[in-house]
């Protein structure tokens, strides 16, 4: 399949796990598919597809400099690579985002800015939630209690 192709199948793929997580995350199908470990595992099979398809690095390429690391995204199988990396753990972090507040009691209501920022840029929506996070339960601890999701 051309990396085009994979690129489009990819980004429509992870949608019905961000939508499980906008509208229904403590769900126990939500569980099974987002929180477990199946969508990671079939991202790092596509991730390591398209690395090893990709070939050996151009001269020039590393990623010590910007200008080395533009070189190493010059083939699009690495580009691709570098978008399921991104789709890989941006759902990771959102998927966080929902248990963390389920935990802490934030409803889904404000969850809906956070996970949609997430989804689209990252370090944005982590922001956003830990924000709100902070300002409904005034901590800044990312400790995580034993037990929980089974």
């Amino acid at each position: 399949m051309s990396p085009e192709r994979l690129f489009a199948v990819f980004n429509v793929a992870v949608l019905p796990a961000w939508v499980l997580l906008l509208v229904a995350p403590g769900w126990i199908w939500t569980r099974r598919l987002v929180h477990a470990v199946w969508i990671p595992f079939l991202l790092t099979a596509v991730y390591v597809y398209a690395l090893v398809a990709a070939g050996p690095p151009p001269e020039g390429a590393g990623f010590a400099t910007l200008a080395e690391v533009m070189v190493l995204f010059s083939s699009p199988m690495a580009v691709l690579a570098g978008w399921v990396h991104y789709l890989a753990f941006d759902l990771f972090v959102g998927a966080w985002e929902a248990r963390d507040a389920q935990r802490h009691g934030i409803g889904r209501g404000w969850m809906v800015l956070p996970l949609v920022s997430t989804l689209m840029a990252g370090p944005v929506g982590l922001s956003l939630y830990l924000g709100i996070r902070w300002a409904r339960t005034r901590s800044t601890s990312l400790h995580e209690e034993p037990g929980g999701w089974a």
